[in-house]
Formats: C-alpha cells, structure tokens, sequence
C-alpha cells in the first residue's frame, strides 16, 4: 500500500486470551528509506518523521484498549542503524532489505508474560510516546485518520500463510584465513569468503549440526531448501556470545560475486550466548541458505533453520490436467510460480527484488482468474497500481523506490495494466469496480495522444519502452507500440460502451481508426508479416514475433492475413532467441550497459530470422495464435518452458536462458491450458454466460474445474466429445461446428 492507502487487519483476539493476566505486545520495524516494497510518507511536522504503531482492540462493554502512555516502550538498540541496505545497482536493481542484529542488544522474552524489564539488557523501559498530527487543521489528532497517512482501508485480501519448509540438505566445511571485519555486509562477507582455503568437511549431514569453529578460521554451512521457498527464515543457534552468523540466501549455488541482477538479501545475526532463537523481519525468496560462523572459536551447533511461507493461499476446486505430464509439470510450476509473487500485491520475484512491476502482474493476474476461486488479489493488483503519476502515466513499478524517486517509466507497462483492468471487466463484470478505474484508463490512454503524428501513428515515444526483454526494435515508429496502445483504445471504446458512456467511446474509436490506416505502413507481403519498425519513413527489416502478434489482438490486421501470420512468427525453423540483454540466452552486463547509450545492434540474419518472444510477452503470441484460430498448435508451444524445470526447479524462470528460476510474469501456459486447451473464458462480461472451445492439438483428452463468479464449470474433452458441467448458460465452440447455445447444466456434446 502507499503511504495514504494504508490497510490495518482486523484480527479476533479472543482465542488468545485466558482467564487472568494477558500481556499483550508488538513489534514494528521502519525503514525510513524508499525500498522495493515501501514507501515513506510525506512527513507533517510530526507523523511520517518515525516510525509508528497504532492498535485499537474493542473489548466490549469494557470499552476499547489502546496503544497509549500506559503501554510500555523500547527502542531497540539492537539492529544497526541504516541496517537495510542497498543492493549493488542503486535504485534499479536494489531489493531486499539486509538484516543486521546484533541478539546481545536484544532482550529475551520480551514479548512474553512477566518479561522483568528493569533486569533486561537494555534496562527499565519507558512509556510510550503518543505522537499527534501537528499542522494546520491537523487538531493533534493521534488516532487514524491523520496525515500524512489518510483513511485506513480493511484488509481486502485473505491473510498470507503457507508451510513451513526445512532444508533438504546441507554441506558443511571449515575454512583457513580471517573474515574482513571491514565488510560490514553479509552478503559481501559471503562473497569475500568463495575462495578462502577449505581445511576439511564438517561431520554431520543434518540438523542439529555441531561444528567446532577453528581459531584464526571460520565455518561455511551451505543449506539447501530443494526449491524455491518464500518466507520468513528462522533459525537456532547455539553459540558463544558474540559469534557471527553471516547469511546469504541465493537462488543458485554461491560460486562468485552477485551481479547487477543477481540476488542481494541476507542476515547478520550476533549470538547473546543463550536463547539465540531469530527470525527475520522481511519475508524472502532463497532456495540456498549461505552460512558463514565466525568471531568467536569453539563449539557451534545449528540447532535449526526453517521458512515459513508467507504467501497468498489458493482455495481448493480448481484444478486440471491432461494426458501429457510434461504439460500437467508445466501447468503445476505456472502456479507455484505465481503463489511465490502473491503477497499483498503481485512482485517479479519473491528472490531479487520483490517489485509491484504494473506490466508484469497481468499474468499473475490471468493465472489467478484461471486457477484460484478467490480472485481479491486479482483485483487488489489493479487498486495497487492505480497510482498515476501527475501526467497521467503509471510508474513502472508502484509502493517502492522507484515511485518514490519519481523516475523515467515503462510507458507499455501502463497499457498492461489497461488489459488487466479489461479482464476485470471480462471476468467479473463489476461495473463499480471498472467504473472506477476508467478516468486512469483514459488518462493513460491519452499521455499517447501528443505523439500521434499525421499518419496515424505514434512517433518517438519518450522513456524507456521496454516492450519485453526480447530483441525488439522500437525507436522511430514502433509497431509494437502502436499496436499496444491500439490494443488498449479499443478495451476501453467496448468498456465505455458497456458502462453506457458514449462520449468516452468515440474518444477512444478516433485515435484508435487513425493508429489502424496508418498500420498498413509496417506490413511486408514478402514474408507475410508485420516489420518491428520505421525509421525516417522507412520500413527497416527486423521482425519480433510481438509486433505482428499485439496486432492480432488490437485487431489491426487485414482479413485472411492471420493463418499466414501465424505460420511466420510460429514457424521453428526462423525462429531464434535474441535480447538486448545478451545474446542467444545468456546475460551481458556489456549489452545491458550499451542500452543506455541507445546502442542496439543486431546480431542475427533480420531478413529472414523472426526473434522470439521471452515468457512475459508470449502470453500475447498465444493469445494471437488463439485469436488467429489456431489454438490446436498452443500445446506444442508451451513445451519450451521445460527447460526450466531442471535441478530440481519446480518453477518457471525469467528469461530464455537467463534471469530468475521463479519470475511470475512466466506463467502464460498456465492460463493458456484453462482458456484455450480446455477452452473456458467469458462469453459475457461477468461469466453471465460461458464459452467452452477446447482445443487439443495431439492430446487425447484434457479435464479441469474452472473458477467463475458464479461458481466451477466443470469440463472434460476428447477428440471426439466434450462434458460439461457449468452454473450458467454456455456457447459451446467446437472445431467445424457452429456455435450452440446451451442452457446451464450438465451437457455431453
């Protein structure tokens, strides 16, 4: 949530309760700094300097309990001060915060009934301090609402939650040399230590694991969880006080420094010499915990280390599966991939940097329609990013330090969250809710307008037009682009024509004809499909499959163009991987960095190669491959993604290639097989009615339950019929067959 969007939960406290004394206790962490998931406030003269705590209990008759003076306070000592660092590319690529707690700070058992505080480490505690709303017309209120903070909202998701994961196995060595006191950063310390000279194994292969600490030395534990977990890590030591416990959690195995991209999130934890139990403060995502034990010599036990996940729950019903495993493996990672980046708004990674990237969250968001009953977070994702910046324009990623920094965005990645307000249209028909989005639509819509030029077509759009991670070439005149902005002109021309708003949609329609008679500019009839660019009125030679395929579905595309389209972008043989990132799937910083300079350089045959779309954007290929009426050729496609799921992966990853193993905006299959294999999708805003057009390809059957507002449709197709069981009317679609209208119910076709 931003700063005055906050949301509180309500909690039932009774259960906890007993007869007699309670203590009641809590604690808050501020991070004062713009981080990847927070922002600060804009501070009045007293709120949003600190960090506060409010909480209020109605008892009842016995009236309400407050955060008052008669509570008792602390400020911990405890963690360093500026503890939450920064990753090593500033405010791009800056994630997770580091933790550095120093436990002999910390007082034991605080939180518990009859804690002596007077005896306690830090001393007698003191009373809270109630800190009120000074400025004008403020009233020195110090109760919500107040700035700089606003109304608080109830929490309008369910809570997060998830098992609780140990390792599944571990290594540990003593190693010779001197851990750098001068690097202060876990992580670093970890990275310092890669070649430091190994002296021997650890005995033991499990936990609890006793190691005895070499004098001069240090010991090196190397935890690994099986897969990708996210959640608050945990553990237990039993040390001498004053032993350093340096943690880096990382997605691979630790063999060098972390990148610009690469994961930067760890722990320092000081051991107090007794009840050295911890967990950490910040949910995060590690498939291998990184020990380094050092400061003191002597005996060491690891008495545990675990996560508790911390991630949004799927209500039981939906489900799928089909007569081919590898794609049934595939479907399965899409959704662990997902649940990973499904918090209280949609991230990248739950590893790197844990983002609210506005493009990227409309495919979590199409994987929770098509797989999870309970669709909140789908619509939270739209209410999240609906910040716009004073122009109009979304910030590519929102509640964080990029937002706060008010820096360049991803104009396109507005567009994404366009569809995403689309699919609220599609899927829930809310017309409140779409109401309610559609003034930051149309703004969004219109920051475009200013670089129309009299062809049509948008020119020189400012800012970083990502379009995908792919090779796609944009300057000049982009098809892609001008196919986005297409796209969403005539989602918002059909939504303001539904919610009864005639004016909104002839805004929409003019720009929208313009963008669709000047498209024709980027056509090239030798080889049946639709060139990246133009540039000074020429049309240049490189193809992505991304500008052909958005225009599909902006709808741009001439009649009897779309069989022929397709069997160019999708045709294996021109296909080739390509990024400006690197080269055929591997990561350059080199590359990366010429970005910068506007330096694109290609590096396969333009002429006759179609480079292929990473993950995020495939979603809009195969959603023209379906439009284009051939969704019997998905299930072929879908098999590259099995070059993730090995070493144990199970789930999906960032790039071709490169990039994260668990990145959400990978998850296209996934809501590809419930809407085009077994074919269920809205016919009508709301699922008022059902379209069911299954399409197989070579598979010998598909089954799924699938999540609509008025309860699970139920289908199962062969080849040679097709069962469905759904609560509202349905538009059966098969292959040569016209369209059957179909009361709900239970039907064999």
């Amino acid at each position: 949530s931003q700063p005055r969007r906050l949301h509180y939960d309500p909690v039932d406290r009774a259960p906890y309760l007993q007869a007699g004394e309670n203590t009641i206790a809590g604690d808050g962490g501020y991070d004062g700094v713009p981080r990847s998931f927070w922002s600060p406030a804009t501070p009045n003269m007293t709120l949003g300097q600190t960090g506060v705590v409010v909480f209020e209990a109605n008892l009842g008759e016995a009236g309400w309990l407050v955060s008052d003076t008669t509570w008792r306070a602390h400020k911990s000592d405890a963690w360093l001060e500026g503890w939450k660092g920064d990753g090593p590319g500033g405010i791009i690529t800056e994630g997770v915060p580091l933790e550095v707690v120093d436990a002999r700070l910390l007082p034991y058992g605080w939180e518990q009934p009859g804690f002596d505080e007077a005896a306690s480490d830090g001393g007698a505690w003191g009373s809270a301090h109630v800190i009120p709303a000074v400025h004008i017309g403020g009233f020195a209120r110090t109760q919500p609402p107040t700035d700089p903070y606003g109304p608080m909202y109830p929490r309008p998701i369910a809570k997060l939650g998830g098992d609780f994961r140990v390792p599944v196995s571990l290594r540990a060595e003593y190693l010779a040399g001197q851990v750098d006191p001068a690097v202060g950063d876990p992580v670093k310390r970890l990275e310092a230590a890669i070649d430091l000279p190994v002296t021997g194994p650890a005995e033991g292969v499990g936990l609890p694991l006793s190691l005895e600490v070499p004098a001069g030395g240090s010991a090196r534990v190397a935890l690994d969880m099986g897969v990708i977990v996210m959640g608050r890590v945990q553990f237990e030591v039993q040390a001498p006080a004053g032993t350093v416990l340096d943690f880096s959690y990382t997605e691979d195995p630790l063999t060098h420094a972390a990148g610009m991209i690469g994961m930067h999130a760890g722990t320092q934890y000081i051991a107090r010499g007794e009840n050295d139990c911890f967990q950490v403060y910040d949910a995060l995502g590690l498939r291998y915990a990184y020990v380094l034990i050092h400061g003191t010599a002597g005996p060491v036990t690891l008495r545990s280390f675990a996560v508790q996940e911390d991630v949004y729950p799927w209500q039981p019903g939906a489900g799928f599966c089909c007569s081919d495993e590898e794609l049934n493996r595939i479907f399965t990672a899409g959704i662990r991939t997902v649940q990973l980046n499904s918090r209280d708004a949609f991230t990248d990674c739950p590893t790197r940097e844990q983002r609210a990237w506005v493009g990227d969250s409309v495919v979590h968001q199409m994987v929770h329609l098509a797989t999870n009953p309970d669709w909140r977070l789908a619509w939270q994702y739209l209410a999240v990013g609906n910040s716009p910046r004073s122009d109009g324009i979304l910030p590519m990623s929102v509640v964080g330090a990029i937002e706060s920094a008010g820096v360049y965005t991803i104009p396109d990645w507005s567009l994404h969250w366009v569809h995403g307000v689309f699919n609220l249209y599609r899927f829930a028909g809310d017309r409140g809710a779409v109401k309610s989005f559609m003034p930051t639509v149309e703004r969004i819509l219109r920051w475009y307008a200013p670089f129309q030029a009299s062809n049509g077509l948008l020119k020189d759009v400012p800012e970083w037009n990502l379009i995908d991670w792919s090779s796609v070439h944009n300057e000049d005149t982009s098809a892609a682009i001008n196919a986005s902005w297409a796209r969403g002109l005539r989602e918002f021309a059909e939504m303001a024509g539904w919610l009864g708003e005639a004016a909104s949609r002839d805004w929409a329609e003019g720009p929208y004809e313009e963008v669709k008679g000047g498209f024709e500019a980027f056509w090239d009839e030798d080889r049946g499909v639709y060139v990246d660019h133009i540039v000074d009125g020429a049309r240049r030679l490189p193809v992505n499959q991304i500008a052909s395929a958005m225009a599909i579905c902006a709808g741009l595309v001439a009649q009897g163009r779309h069989e022929r389209i397709i069997d160019t972008i999708a045709d294996p043989d021109r296909l080739v991987v390509r990024s400006w990132t690197g080269g055929g799937g591997t990561y350059s910083q080199e590359k990366m960095m010429k970005q910068f300079q506007g330096i694109y350089e290609a590096d396969w045959d333009v002429a006759a190669e179609v480079v292929i779309a990473q993950p995020f954007m495939s979603y809009v290929v195969h959603d023209a491959v379906a439009l284009a009426g051939q969704a019997d050729r998905l299930p072929e496609l879908y098999r590259r993604w099995s070059q993730f799921l090995v070493d144990g992966y199970d789930t999906l990853g960032e790039c071709w290639g490169w990039g994260t193993h668990v990145h959400g905006w990978s998850a296209t299959p996934t809501k590809d097989m419930i809407f085009y294999m077994l074919g269920v999708t809205p016919a009508e805003p709301g699922y008022a009615v059902a379209r069911i057009a299954p399409r197989l390809g070579s598979l010998a059957w598909a089954e799924g339950t699938v999540p609509t507002p008025h309860g699970l449709i139920s289908v199962r197709a062969e080849p040679d019929r097709v069962v469905v069981d759904s609560p509202v009317p349905v538009i059966m679609d098969l292959p040569g067959r016209e369209p059957q209208a179909l009361a709900a119910g239970r039907h064999e076709v």
